[in-house]
C-alpha cells in the first residue's frame, strides 16, 4: 500500500482535485481553549425528549433539513473515500467543512444555503465521530445513510437556537430554530433544570410523521446524604433483589413495588393472547370457513 501523501503536494490535490480550498479563516488567531464547551465540575449531561407540532411551513423546512444533512453526510463520506483510495489523502472535519463552503457555491446544489450551516456541520461532525470509532475498533466503516432507512435527524448547537425561557414556568422555553420564526409549540410534559441553556437540540421525525425535541442538559446532582448504623460511624448497607413480583426487594424484608404490570409480565400476557395458548382458546375448536376441524 502506497505511503500516505502530506505536505505541500497533500495541499495541492486537496484545492485542485478535491475542492477543499486552503485554510484561510483564523490564521492569525492565537488559539484559546475552549472552556464554554467543557462540562462544568459536578454536573451531568441528560437528555429529555418531548413531542412537538410544527406548522405547514416549519414541516417543509425540517424535511428540507433532514435532507440536506443526509446528502452533506453521504457526500462527505464520498469524499473521503475518494481522497484517500486514490490519492492516499486523509481528510478530517476541518477539509469536510471547507469542501462544504464550496458546495454551496455550485448552482446545482445552491440549495444547500437554506439550510442552518451549524446544522450541516454537524452532519459533518457525526461523519467525523463515526470514522473515529471506527478507527478505534468501536464500530463498522461507516455506510451511506438512505432515505427509507435513515432516520430523520437534525442537531443544533447553541449558534442554531434561540432560547427563551418561560418566567411564569421555569423549566420551559420558547424554541426558535434557525432559518425558522416561529417558535415551536412544544408539549412540556416536565420541566427542565431552570436558568439552565441546553447544550444542543435535537429534532428527529419517525416513521410515522410525528416530531420530537431532544433537549441535551446538564444538571447539577446533589450526592445523596450519607447513612450510617445506630450508634456508630459504620456506613449502612442494603443488597437489593429485582425480581417479577415487584421491582425490588431489600435485605430487611421490605418491597417496592412496580408502578404498573412488570414490563415481562405483560408481554407474556400479550404473547399468550396472540399464541392463543390461553386456557380459553385452547378450549375452543379450530375453524376454516364453515368447516370445523376436528
Amino acid at each position: 500500500m502506497a505511503d500516505r501523501t502530506t505536505g505541500e503536494e497533500a495541499r495541492r490535490i486537496k484545492r485542485e482535485l478535491l475542492g477543499v480550498g486552503d485554510r484561510t479563516k483564523h490564521q492569525g488567531r492565537a488559539a484559546t481553549s475552549l472552556k464554554g464547551l467543557l462540562r462544568q465540575p459536578g454536573t451531568q449531561q441528560r437528555t429529555h425528549r418531548f413531542r412537538f407540532y410544527p406548522t405547514a411551513d416549519q414541516a417543509d423546512q425540517l424535511t428540507q433539513t433532514f435532507g440536506a444533512c443526509r446528502w452533506v453526510y453521504n457526500e462527505g463520506l464520498a469524499l473521503r473515500v475518494k481522497a484517500w483510495e486514490e490519492h492516499r489523502v486523509s481528510l478530517g472535519f476541518a477539509e469536510t467543512c471547507r469542501a462544504l463552503t464550496g458546495w454551496k457555491r455550485i448552482p446545482d446544489t445552491a440549495w444547500l444555503k437554506e439550510a442552518s450551516s451549524t446544522v450541516l456541520q454537524q452532519a459533518l461532525r457525526h461523519l467525523d465521530s463515526a470514522f473515529t470509532r471506527f478507527f478505534k475498533g468501536l464500530s463498522k466503516y461507516p455506510k451511506r445513510k438512505s432515505k427509507r432507512r435513515s432516520k430523520d435527524s437534525a442537531t443544533y448547537v447553541r449558534t442554531g437556537f434561540r432560547w427563551v425561557e418561560d418566567p411564569e414556568r421555569p423549566g420551559t422555553a420558547s424554541v426558535t430554530l434557525a432559518k425558522q420564526t416561529v417558535p415551536l409549540d412544544v408539549r412540556w410534559s416536565r420541566a427542565l433544570p431552570p436558568g439552565q441553556l441546553p447544550v444542543k437540540l435535537t429534532v428527529t421525525r419517525d416513521r410515522a410523521g410525528r416530531f420530537f425535541l431532544s433537549v441535551l442538559v446538564e444538571e447539577v446532582i446533589a450526592p445523596l446524604p450519607e447513612v450510617f448504623l445506630a450508634d456508630s460511624r459504620a456506613p449502612k448497607a442494603v443488597g437489593l433483589d429485582l425480581g417479577l413480583a415487584t421491582l425490588v426487594t431489600l435485605d430487611d424484608g421490605e418491597k417496592l413495588p412496580h408502578r404498573g404490570a412488570p414490563r415481562a409480565t405483560r408481554r407474556a400476557r400479550s404473547s399468550t393472547s396472540r399464541s392463543g395458548s390461553g386456557p380459553a382458546r385452547s378450549a375452543a375448536p379450530a375453524t376454516t370457513g364453515t368447516r370445523t376441524l376436528r
